[in-house]
């Protein structure tokens, strides 16, 4: 009988090596001088979230041992560079613009679905009651601006030509 851990679960506490709830903290030889560096890797992923410079020990030679607090702030620090690079691709493929037409309020968004081979969007034209005005298929690569979504409301949400 075989017991399999998740990786997770085990806990590691050495000099240059923590893990811990999900993420690992090595301490590594800066390429680029004779200094140390810190990378903090989130379990399941291949590249680390943050590199960074570490501190060096007494002996101004060897890095000083991670501990709880920096740890802690090291965690903290990637997990924040993460939820903000999610934030930024959030904002890439779902666009929203709010424009007037006829006297009332319409919201015009463009939503990319990304697909390496075959990515496509979608705009869609809303009224403030919620009801949808339009939706069509669109290119992957347009942009939206106030200016667009307007020439888009004004000649009566027509679908985009397929190049």
């Amino acid at each position: 009988m075989s017991i399999e851990l998740e990786q997770e679960d085990v806990s590691i506490f050495e000099d240059r090596l923590w893990h811990h709830k999900g993420w690992e903290a090595r301490v590594i030889k800066n390429e680029d001088d004779d200094g140390w560096a810190v990378a903090m890797t989130q379990d399941g992923q291949a590249e680390p979230a943050l590199v960074g410079p570490w501190t060096m020990g007494r002996d101004k030679k060897s890095p000083k041992p991670l501990d709880v607090s920096a740890f802690n702030t090291l965690v903290k620090t990637a997990s924040e560079i993460i939820r903000r690079h999610e934030q930024h691709q959030a904002a890439m493929l779902h666009k929203t613009i709010e424009i007037e037409v006829r006297g009332l309020r319409v919201v015009v968004a463009l939503d990319i679905e990304p697909d390496e081979e075959n990515p496509t969007a979608t705009l869609t034209a809303t009224a403030a009651d919620g009801s949808q005005l339009a939706k069509v298929r669109a290119r992957p690569d347009q942009g939206l601006t106030r200016a667009s979504a307007q020439r888009w409301a004004d000649a009566g949400y027509p679908r985009a030509s397929e190049d």
